[in-house]
């Protein structure tokens, strides 16, 4: 048997194959039809680019079509996929691409000049341009090509993709998915979410991510189905898609900003199924808001680079707003202290086990020792609580724990209560170092427009709502919260820009 994931996913294609697959909002439309002639071709050029099964990919464009059919292609041939944030500079991709030594390398012709240096030097066979109006080098070859509509027989346990992780606490790691990893995560997302025929997708999400890539895009896939492909995120193009549309998937951002927008109605949702939201924490405020102003409950889930989806909230159900739900079908959950003893009604950090998860870090071999156990449950980072019923919160990353005078403080608790003072309209909390605590928790906050309110006030309104070793012994304003392209926190950043000067306060240095 053939485990390639696009073999999957051509089992799932439409009867009519002219069905829509996806389509812009500059009204360009790719059939299924389209996508199987197109993904063919692609694969051609990639095999005369001497691209053999397990040969890695790396693709750093912009999101079009053809980007998304070039990862089907990567499938179809065998070959690992390795996607890139734009966003990346010429000195970070030297990095990847010295580590995934790729046969080809798709770009940007706008990057060539910038990246010629760093292709020389990592020694790549072949590189190719493509942009975000699907032209450049590729997309010629591919025009002059026959198609090849074989399918590369895969095992279970190939590799399909390399995705990177951010790389905040050292240098990135490439997290090693399988076709099962891929294959087993989307039946399952695919059934517990009640994708059916006349479901329609509003995919504004990167596609070098799990959530754009595979989440999204998978779904769509195994339905057989259409979406709506927006390059990026426009909440009036999005609210005005709603009555042509069922499903949405989002981060917390998408959700905050369309709350913004006075188009967004119950009546203009009245067509929609499913909003779904993940990547990073959506505050119950936000679901709040949501539900009131709309009718309808957002769906929050979790997962990671390394597991794909773990969690989610239920399609019938309580959706409890601050948790993310329970495992999905053949995912096992357990929290466990720092010496991998399982714990029962405390924190603790959440560990997974079952088909999803990744098959270690590329290349590094230590690294993946030590985060994935004998058992097989990898140890996810993140401090989690699981409730009686199975339901699963999560408390944060273990690394942003803070140690303060020798308590443990759990910065989502004290954010929680500074995210309900009026006039915030978001908050981090971190601890930075202190000569006397230890760890002084610190308090980041954004305003919303015209609001009055100074540390002291904030601090204040604090009183009487947490203990006070939990209480910030500073408050930093700030315009806005840094944030990755999937919309989490940047802590690691805020600990770096504010650290040393806090450092010399807590010592009186002036």
């Amino acid at each position: 048997m053939n485990h390639n994931l696009f073999a999957l996913f051509q089992t799932r294609f439409p009867c009519d194959l002219d069905r829509h697959f996806l389509e812009t909002p500059e009204g360009r439309t790719f059939s299924y039809r389209a996508l199987e002639h197109q993904s063919a071709c692609l694969q051609r050029v990639l095999k005369e680019q001497g691209v053999a099964p397990g040969d890695r990919v790396v693709v750093q464009v912009e999101k079009s079509p053809l980007a998304l059919v070039l990862y089907l292609a990567c499938l179809r041939c065998g070959a690992v996929y390795v996607p890139l944030n734009i966003a990346y500079t010429p000195s970070e991709v030297a990095y990847f691409l010295a580590d995934a030594s790729p046969r080809v390398l798709v770009i940007r012709s706008e990057a060539m000049d910038d990246l010629a240096s760093v292709v020389a030097e990592a020694g790549v066979a072949h590189i190719l341009t493509l942009d975000a109006d699907d032209t450049g080098s590729l997309a010629i070859l591919a025009g002059a090509v026959a198609p090849d509509h074989s399918v590369a027989v895969r095992d279970r346990r190939d590799l399909a993709a390399i995705l990177y992780t951010s790389g905040t606490t050292g240098r990135s790691k490439g997290a090693l998915l399988t076709h099962d990893n891929l294959a087993s995560n989307a039946l399952a997302l695919h059934r517990v979410w009640g994708f059916g025929p006349e479901d329609i997708l509003i995919h504004a999400l990167p596609v070098f991510h799990v959530h754009g890539l595979f989440v999204a895009t998978h779904c769509v896939l195994l339905n057989g189905s259409g979406m709506f492909f927006l390059s990026r995120f426009d909440a009036q193009a999005i609210i005005d898609l709603f009555p042509r549309a069922t499903v949405l998937m989002g981060v917390p951002t998408f959700y905050a900003r369309l709350l913004q927008h006075p188009h967004l109605t119950a009546a203009q949702c009245a067509h929609m199924r499913l909003f779904i939201a993940g990547s990073a924490p959506l505050l119950p405020e936000t679901f709040k808001a949501f539900e009131q102003r709309t009718g309808h409950r957002i769906l929050e889930r979790y997962g990671m680079t390394e597991t794909g989806m773990i969690t989610s909230n239920p399609l019938h159900g309580e959706r409890v707003p601050g948790t993310v739900g329970f495992p999905l079908p053949g995912v096992e959950v357990r929290v466990c202290d720092r010496d991998g003893r399982r714990v029962i009604d405390t924190v603790g950090v959440l560990e997974v086990r079952g088909p999803n998860v990744f098959d270690g870090y590329w290349r590094m071999p230590d690294k993946t020792a030590s985060e994935l156990r004998p058992d097989g449950f990898f140890i996810t980072g993140d401090l989690a609580t699981i409730d009686t019923d199975g339901r699963v919160a999560i408390i944060g990353r273990a690394k942003d724990l803070i140690i303060s005078g020798g308590y443990n403080i759990y910065p989502k608790e004290v954010e929680s209560e500074i995210d309900r003072i009026a006039g915030v309209d978001e908050s981090a909390v971190i601890g930075l170092q202190h000569a006397d605590l230890g760890e002084a928790v610190t308090a980041v906050v954004a305003l919303q427009p015209g609001a009055d309110l100074d540390e002291a006030g904030l601090l204040g309104r604090l009183q009487g709502k947490l203990a006070r070793f939990k209480q910030p012994k500073k408050v930093i304003f700030v315009d806005t919260l840094p944030r990755n392209t999937m919309g989490k926190v940047q802590k690691n950043e805020l600990r770096t820009r504010f650290a040393r000067s806090y450092f010399e306060a807590s010592l009186g240095i002036p």
